[in-house]
């Protein structure tokens, strides 16, 4: 196995909470160097003070939907690591639901696409041809369950989660035999704090809040788990069983499968705005 997260010279975006937070945490304690980049530099300092006594990190403040700061991102992990980073972390991203197509504003999905999908097209165009040239190097991309799922009432969401998942399939095939390795991480329901956007309305946030406090994993289980099957060079992850039922039943069954998640995001009750 190839210990690619241990000792790296990593950058992780959104890594001022969730997911992010917990991948720079987990990275730290296997030895890397991390770069914590989030649009909230606040919350980025916030997580490098969590792991200052534990092992290196830095943050840096970026939007991921603007190529000109991740490039920017960039220049700045090359001069405090003092070399190319050789594994990325392309995590940053945003909720968004609650209202079908048609009726979900068109603003709504350029910001949701913005930083879900142009975010992690930024980070694969920015870092991946250093390591395609160095013939080393890693890159996980933080998709979503959403991106195979396709529930109703968050194609925003969906469209940009699916784009992702493509992208790391497409890059996995070009990079094939580049000694480079890409993995998408593919959860359902994770503790974090990405229910409380402002694209994502009341009624679907108070049924996602609760279905996730319910039975989600922890972002630092999530964390661990991409990680140890990055280092094994595995290019899906899809962590909780519920996400694996989806996977084969999308698959296997695509007709009725669409039916009945047409049926379920008509009748489920959801919760009223309080």
């Amino acid at each position: 196995m190839t210990k690619r997260t241990h000792g790296a010279h990593a950058i992780v975006t959104g890594a001022g909470s969730g997911i992010g937070r917990a991948i720079a945490a987990e990275l730290v304690r296997r030895g890397s160097r991390v770069v914590c980049a989030d649009i909230d530099l606040e919350a980025a300092e916030e997580t490098v003070a969590i792991l200052k006594n534990k092992g290196e990190a830095v943050a840096i403040a970026c939007d991921v939907s603007s190529v000109d700061e991740v490039a920017d991102l960039g220049n700045q992990a090359r001069s405090w690591f003092g070399r190319e980073p050789d594994l990325v972390v392309n995590n940053a991203g945003i909720g968004a639901g609650g209202k079908p197509v048609g009726e979900s504003p068109l603003s709504d999905w350029r910001q949701t696409l913005g930083v879900n999908l142009w975010g992690v097209i930024h980070g694969c165009h920015t870092f991946v041809p250093a390591m395609r040239e160095a013939k080393a190097g890693g890159v996980i991309n933080v998709a979503s369950a959403a991106g195979f799922t396709a529930a109703p009432k968050m194609a925003a969401y969906n469209v940009s989660k699916a784009g992702v998942v493509s992208l790391s399939e497409t890059l996995a095939a070009e990079l094939s035999g580049t000694g480079v390795a890409v993995t998408v991480l593919c959860p359902t329901f994770v503790r974090t704090n990405i229910f409380g956007g402002e694209l994502i309305d009341a009624e679907a946030r108070g049924l996602a809040q609760r279905v996730s406090d319910l039975v989600g994993f922890s972002p630092e289980r999530v964390a661990k788990m991409t990680l140890d099957a990055h280092d094994r060079g595995r290019l899906y992850v899809v962590p909780q069983p519920d996400a694996r039922l989806l996977w084969h039943a999308k698959r296997f069954v695509p007709v009725p499968y669409t039916r009945i998640a047409g049926l379920l995001g008509r009748f489920l009750p959801a919760e009223k705005e309080k």
